[in-house]
């Protein structure tokens, strides 16, 4: 048997900021061919830790070894030359270039040259995104493609992958698992970070979990029992409890023959879709990123440009909002979690007493056009406390949270509205174990207090388990709608895939 070589070494890493010290004496070791598990709540330090490996930040004290030689890792580029690819789960790529030319810039190659290799991977690792594609123009799924892309492009001796699968179909997350396997066999030492604790025990070798900066505990995966791994986690938790749908015969939101027009580099166009959600049900429609979720989400949004004027009808409670604003159809009941947390769903460098106002303002936070500053910063302290949002203080800026924390805001100063139908996109996308449960729970309250509510996820095990009817859209087509319990996971996979009859 090959004898076990570190790829690499953390030793006594701390890294502190005001207030909160995110990396606290940190040590644990990658072996070469090593699946390794960075495991903890938001918040936990695993960001920073990575952050502190791929060079984006540079710790307050203790070393790191690559190959058991001691390395300083001042940048990004440092870190590709020792063979580090990092897939972050916020995209560091620039909107306004091409595929090629992101990945060309980060390698030092030929856009041209870029283009012949994304074509060879194609057949290789199943995973494209086109070359020539603008990648502000992209999906989440397509720009998560190529971070992952420009990874295997480079000669990577350790590879960390930050929620990888958030955004895959099953069978494409067991293409990836294949990916991981192949690398693994071939030398590749993998961080795997991800909430989802079943890959955790599936995939990984070995973990490594924080709680509050710190390491509380090493396991082997595959031999601790999940209710174990969740209580070293975050200790004792109540799971959720779907009760059972008591949907009434009303619909609130109804889409009648819904198509929109593609254009180039565009989301991809919708084609007659007909769907309803009753009040005090929840619909989940599945699908992989860039078969037409966008267009969906900003058709039922309002925040639709005039090439894409949809055709067709969209109605909340019996009344056509096809033409209204964004603002009129909040003031018609709508909550609405977009996919993009930061640009979309907050502004990054406002403080959090802003955000919450951006969304808020119609719930008597406004007088004569005067800003009652004192009830919303009550508004965002309840916020804040209710869902466990992690944070300096209010006044912090959205940026300043890490992706999960900032995820919980977002979606209770949507819950905090009472919305009579909530649209929302991916809602505990990167969020831990605890946040999710917690998300869960106030989903099927709301639920359960006559809300319609359509969820648009990527994520089949949150689609299983929130919603009572379930369905797919594939290349802006809708496959059917059958209640959750009688579709099985293979069956929504073969839809996501657009593999379904369609309706009449």
């Amino acid at each position: 048997m090959e004898r076990l070589t570190t790829r690499l070494a953390l030793k006594n890493i701390t890294k502190a900021y005001p207030g909160c010290v995110a990396n606290d004496d940190i040590s644990f070791s990658l072996n070469r061919g090593e699946i390794h598990a960075l495991l903890g709540e938001n918040g936990a330090g695993k960001s920073t830790l990575m952050n502190i490996i791929y060079g984006v930040v540079q710790p307050d004290a203790g070393e790191l070894f690559i190959n058991d030689v001691k390395v300083t890792i001042n940048s990004p580029a440092d870190a590709r030359s020792y063979g580090i690819g990092m897939v972050f789960q916020h995209f560091t790529l620039f909107d306004s270039m091409t595929v090629a030319e992101n990945i060309a810039l980060a390698l030092a190659q030929k856009p041209a040259e870029v283009s012949s290799a994304i074509e060879a991977l194609r057949t290789t690792y199943e995973l494209y995104v086109e070359p020539e594609k603008l990648v502000g123009t992209l999906s989440m799924g397509e720009k998560q493609r190529v971070e992952i892309i420009r990874c295997l492009l480079q000669d990577i001796q350790i590879l960390i992958l930050d929620e990888p699968t958030s955004v895959l179909t099953p069978q494409e997350a067991e293409q990836l698992f294949a990916l991981l396997n192949t690398l693994s066999a071939k030398g590749c030492a993998v961080i795997f970070i991800s909430h989802k604790l079943s890959e955790v025990a599936r995939i990984c070798h070995s973990a490594t979990i924080l709680r509050r900066g710190k390491v509380s505990g090493k396991i082997t995966p595959g031999q601790t029992s999940l209710s174990t791994l969740t209580k070293l986690m975050m200790g004792d938790q109540s799971s959720v409890t779907k009760t059972e749908c008591r949907a009434a015969s009303q619909s609130f939101l109804t889409v009648e023959g819904l198509s929109t027009r593609a254009y180039p580099g565009d989301d991809t166009a919708l084609k007659n879709l007909c769907f309803d959600v009753k009040q005090g049900e929840i619909l989940g429609i599945a699908g992989v990123a860039g078969n037409g979720q966008e267009a969906l989400l900003s058709a039922l949004s309002g925040e639709i440009n005039q090439y894409q004027r949809p055709a067709g009808d969209i109605r909340f409670n019996g009344q056509s909002v096809i033409a209204a604003s964004p603002v009129e159809r909040r003031s018609s009941g709508m909550g609405y979690v977009p996919a993009e947390r930061l640009g979309r769903g907050a502004v990054a460098n406002m403080s959090l007493v802003s955000n919450a106002l951006l969304t808020c303002y119609g719930q008597g936070l406004l007088r004569y056009g005067f800003i009652n500053i004192q009830a919303v910063q009550q508004l965002t302290r309840s916020i804040i406390a209710k869902f466990g949002v992690r944070t300096p203080g209010i006044e912090a800026n959205a940026n300043q949270l890490s992706g999960g924390n900032l995820q919980k805001f977002i979606l209770g100063r949507e819950l905090q509205q009472q919305p009579r139908l909530l649209i929302a996109a991916h809602p505990t996308w990167g969020v831990d174990i605890s946040a999710q449960q917690h998300i869960y729970r106030d989903l099927l309250t709301l639920r359960d207090s006559g809300c319609a509510i359509l969820i648009i996820s990527e994520d089949t095990d949150e689609l299983f388990t929130l919603c009572d009817r379930i369905g797919a859209l594939c290349h802006g087509e809708l496959s059917p709608l059958m209640a959750a319990n009688q579709v099985s996971l293979d069956q929504l996979g073969q839809w996501m895939l657009g593999e379904f009859a369609h309706a009449s």
